[in-house]
């Protein structure tokens, strides 16, 4: 077993309860988180020749907020319920939350132009697996979230039981929202990150996420993302029992994949023609190796809970490999991975590497 554990946490109620439990909980956890991403994105501005960058994020999240506080009242009522409780301004916890979103609304705002010359080695992999291709004959999503090896010290599941709209577990860094979970409809969500122009003011991944996870169907949480107002590109994949899909989703377009007879591979690269012409870093080898490996581990044969712990722990790849561990020095590691069965209701989750992490079973019990 692994020695990273996932600390779990219930908080109930409204959802400006929700916010404040979460917030008072982890409170020096958040305002700590606050303080790295703020440094981590003064970096990333600098390493790309934005000299007023943070500034100009800050402004990307002002403008941003406003459109999430319109388009999901609720969520965002829990975003400022999480501010309250941990003591922190809420304009600048949504920023550096939605920071992957922000960063591109500061730099790839124009609607085309070459891609960045500074590539980003940030990414993670996701795999839908169609019942027909497992062996129990049920349904199977899961991936690894990379992104910065800091955040691996801020990951935690929170179990949300709302006093309307149904439970759920998400995977978190302290102060967000959601990023991948399950809820016990069963219907589970994730994402992995892409980059293209045309990044403008908008709902960040965390509150699309947030919102399609209280949805009692895959169809539901599809519409969701798809009628969204996007701030910047991400690939999102929403489960249930019957139904697999995944969105390549930006500003601008939308492009969907249905995983109902074979399974669905994502990495950190445009495949839909539209985004591929305004994509917006040129995509790392670690994007297509993952792509590729992934591809082939998930048709070699039926899968289950195992294969996939198996695969999220592949290192055949060196660097490059769907495993990212921090001492391989390529300023990504996978922070926590998610497996769901959505038929049973149920999600596996560990906190860092699939083959480091402790895995915790996340259920909902009846109530």
């Amino acid at each position: 077993m692994g020695s990273l554990e996932l600390e779990c946490l219930t908080v109930r109620g409204a959802p400006r309860d929700l916010g404040r439990g979460q917030g008072e909980a982890f409170r020096e956890r958040i305002r700590a988180f606050v303080a790295m991403r703020i440094d981590a994105a003064d970096k990333y501005m600098a390493e790309r020749g934005k000299r007023d960058g943070l500034e100009a994020l800050q402004k990307a999240g002002r403008q941003s907020a406003l459109v999430h506080r319109e388009w999901d009242s609720v969520g965002y009522d829990e975003h400022l319920g999480i501010a309250e409780g941990a003591d922190v301004d809420p304009l600048e916890l949504f920023t550096v939350t939605n920071m992957t979103d922000m960063r591109d609304v500061v730099l790839l705002g124009a609607s085309s132009g070459p891609p960045l010359t500074k590539t980003s080695p940030e990414g993670c992999t996701s795999v839908l697996v169609p019942g027909a291709r497992t062996r129990d004959g049920h349904t199977l999503a899961g991936q690894t979230w990379d992104l910065n090896p800091e955040d691996l010290e801020y990951v935690v599941a929170v179990e949300r039981r709302p006093v309307e709209g149904p439970s759920t577990w998400a995977i978190v860094c302290t102060g967000c929202l959601t990023i991948m979970g399950m809820n016990d409809a069963g219907v589970a969500v994730g994402t992995t990150n892409i980059k293209t122009y045309g990044a403008e003011p908008g709902v960040g991944y965390l509150g699309i996420l947030h919102r399609a996870i209280r949805e009692t169907t895959a169809d539901g949480a599809s519409k969701v993302v798809r009628t969204a107002p996007h701030a910047g590109a991400h690939t999102y994949w929403m489960a249930d029992r019957e139904r697999l899909v995944e969105w390549e989703a930006s500003p601008t377009s939308q492009f969907m994949r249905d995983a109902s007879e074979a399974p669905i591979v994502r990495s950190n690269h445009c495949l839909a023609s539209v985004h591929v012409a305004i994509e917006g870093e040129v995509p790392s080898a670690s994007s297509h190796r993952r792509f590729e490996r992934a591809s082939a581990l998930v048709n070699a044969g039926p899968m289950d809970l195992d294969a996939l712990k198996a695969l999220f722990s592949d290192r055949s790849d060196g660097v490059d490999s769907i495993s990212r561990y921090p001492e391989d020095n390529q300023g990504t590691a996978t922070n926590a991975v998610l497996i769901a069965e959505p038929a049973a209701r149920r999600a596996w989750a560990c906190r860092g590497p699939a083959e480091r992490g402790a895995w915790v079973e996340l259920r909902f019990d009846a109530r």
